[in-house]
């Protein structure tokens, strides 16, 4: 039986997922969830996330939520087969995976994802741009993309010179990111655009780009 994942290819958090079901070769359905009616607030989907977020997973009797941590579900239920995204081989590797997973976390994503919100979200919702909120996170970001442009001179992914979970979580927040007037701030470091360059065009990640549309 396939795994149904409950959300909207738009959603950062939906497509994280959707990137790592398609590198493990999973069967899923997608089953959208009606944002503009609330119906991620209402009772049937607040079974499933008491929170109302997307996405919420659903695999026979197990649910979850929570896009971080369907991704590590999905790389070990379907370790044997598609990419080794945690590097479950190899002890070495698989820790640096988890260091750079919490990176990404816990140090870029509450860097980039207030940019993304003034550019893309926001204004997909009739909201207007807060450049101060912006400004107060360049600095911050332009720190991050430092350490990563340190660390991609001296291997090819974050990890090190393979494509991991890593890497994939980067992926939706990057993907709207380049389409700010800020993706000079990946332009301008040859090794991070690299990087973006070779994980953006993976074909499980190229699947869903025509999808990741607002407005």
């Amino acid at each position: 039986m396939a795994m149904k994942l409950y959300g909207v290819p738009m959603s950062t958090c939906t497509t994280r997922v959707m990137a790592c079901l398609h590198e493990k070769g999973a069967d899923f359905e997608l089953v959208p969830v009606n944002l503009g009616t609330g119906e991620h607030k209402q009772p049937p989907f607040l079974s499933k996330n008491p929170f109302g977020q997307i996405p919420v997973l659903e695999d026979g009797d197990l649910t979850l939520f929570e896009s971080r941590a369907i991704t590590a579900y999905v790389a070990e239920k379907c370790k044997e087969t598609g990419t080794d995204l945690m590097r479950h081989k190899n002890p070495k590797e698989a820790v640096m995976v988890k260091v750079w997973m919490e990176v990404e976390s816990q140090t870029f994503n509450p860097a980039i994802s207030p940019v993304v919100m003034e550019y893309v979200i926001g204004p997909s919702m009739g909201k207007k741009t807060e450049q101060a909120v912006v400004d107060a996170c360049m600095g911050k970001l332009g720190k991050v993309l430092d350490v990563y442009e340190s660390r991609l001179s001296m291997c090819k992914y974050l990890a090190g010179d393979f494509y991991s979970m890593a890497d994939l979580h980067h992926l939706p927040f990057m993907h709207y990111f380049m389409t700010t007037p800020c993706a000079s701030m990946v332009k301008d470091r040859p090794h991070v655009m690299a990087w973006w360059q070779d994980i953006s065009s993976r074909p499980a990640f190229k699947k869903m780009v025509g999808a990741m549309t607002f407005g």
